[in-house]
């Protein structure tokens, strides 16, 4: 570009700047009007009247480029005399807008007096107006040399291309990468020399070699193979695998028990086991008192409830069963469920607690109800069979 400026007539130069330069200067005159107290004194006054100069140099930069640019191009087409008058003609009616546009701003917006950061309101729209015209016609000028030179551009692109055209097309050499080279691999030019003559369904058999990472892979699982069954089977350094999985599952039950030794909250029906520590008996015996002697007395005797001291049960008579019958309840039969009252530990406690009282005999005992439960390994009572038979009649539940 700098080259086609210095094709350009310096006087030409010299005669677009001084316009440019004019028009900016008397922006801020006409923009001012009659003097209203100096405005220019104004720091946003000043501020605009800078930018607007700037930019009006700018544009008289802007618009010396593109005419070198329009000039070049006329030239090309021999008839640079006429186009050049026409250019400057253009470069001038762009300029005089600009300044046609500032001029005719007071009259719309003079008759406002409201101030605007210390000016007038129509000095204030007067400046931005000039602004705004400046920046379009910035805008204007780029694209007009985006224009020029891109269509000097594509002209030098068609002439590479047509070059090009001329010159004899050479096949590249085909390229392996790395991994290719690793594998062997054929390029496609030379399949025909490891073609095995083979076709099925037009899917051609060729003779490649194996995959070295494939190969390698499998030479390893041989190697450790006879490693691993050497330490397992033969020296019996290291467990074998039946081995590995009896050591897992011994460490995943002792985690396990551990776990539940440490949150005994997690006791349910199916963990709980019968607990013989007098200081849980004691809280068991706490929680039946505060909750439990209403309907099966303070003894286990019952009342309303069965006789919790023998050994027939409605329910069952293990410790699960009792966990579960107070935990989960019978309503049908009046027994609440206590799971929201009591948690799982004092559920646990409640049931070693009755279990407890078997065979204490309290004074006012309840007929028996139910069957006859024996505990493991214990022995049945002598008159269990009596018993069993004279209660049949009484232990619907």
């Amino acid at each position: 570009m700098f080259r086609y400026l210095n094709t350009i007539n310096m006087k030409k130069i010299c005669r677009a700047g001084m316009i440019a330069f004019i028009l900016g200067s008397s922006v801020p005159a006409m923009a001012q009007g009659p003097k209203p107290e100096s405005s220019l004194n104004n720091p946003l006054a000043l501020t605009l009247v800078v930018i607007i100069t700037a930019l009006a140099l700018i544009i008289g930069l802007l618009a010396v480029v593109v005419y070198g640019a329009a000039e070049v191009e006329l030239k090309k087409q021999q008839s640079q005399k006429s186009n050049t008058g026409a250019v400057l003609t253009i470069l001038a009616l762009l300029i005089a807008t600009t300044a046609g546009a500032q001029g005719s701003a007071p009259a719309t917006t003079a008759a406002v007096s409201d101030n605007v950061g210390g000016l007038s309101s129509s000095t204030y729209y007067i400046l931005m107006v000039v602004l705004v015209v400046e920046i379009a016609a910035i805008f204007f000028l780029l694209f007009q040399l985006r224009f020029l030179l891109g269509a000097a551009k594509a002209k030098v692109t068609q002439a590479d291309k047509t070059e090009e055209a001329a010159v004899e097309y050479k096949p590249a050499k085909p390229q392996l990468n790395w991994w290719d080279k690793f594998n062997k691999f054929r390029p496609v030019e030379k399949e025909a020399d490891i073609d095995l003559g083979h076709n099925y369904d037009g899917i051609r058999e060729l003779d490649n070699r194996l995959p070295p990472w494939w190969l390698y892979g499998f030479y390893f699982t041989i190697i450790f193979a006879a490693v691993y069954l050497y330490r397992a089977h033969v020296s019996h350094a290291a467990p074998s695998s039946a081995e590995e999985y009896k050591i897992a599952v011994a460490s995943a039950e002792a985690q396990l028990a551990e776990r539940l030794k440490d949150q005994k909250n997690r006791v349910d029906e199916n963990t709980v086991v019968l607990v013989t520590d007098k200081t849980e008996l004691d809280k068991g015996k706490t929680v039946f008192m505060s909750n439990c002697k209403v309907c099966h007395g303070a003894l286990g005797q019952g009342i309303v409830g069965p006789n919790l001291t023998d050994d027939y049960w409605i329910h069952g008579g293990n410790i699960k069963d009792l966990f579960k019958t107070i935990k989960y309840g019978y309503p049908e039969k009046g027994m609440q469920s206590w799971k929201e009252q009591l948690s799982p530990v004092e559920i646990a406690d409640v049931a070693s607690y009755i279990k407890s009282l078997r065979g204490t005999n309290p004074p006012g005992a309840k007929e028996k109800q139910g069957e006859l439960y024996v505990e493991n390994g214990g022995s049945t009572p002598a008159d269990s069979t009596g018993a069993a038979k004279a209660d049949s009649t009484k232990a619907a539940k």
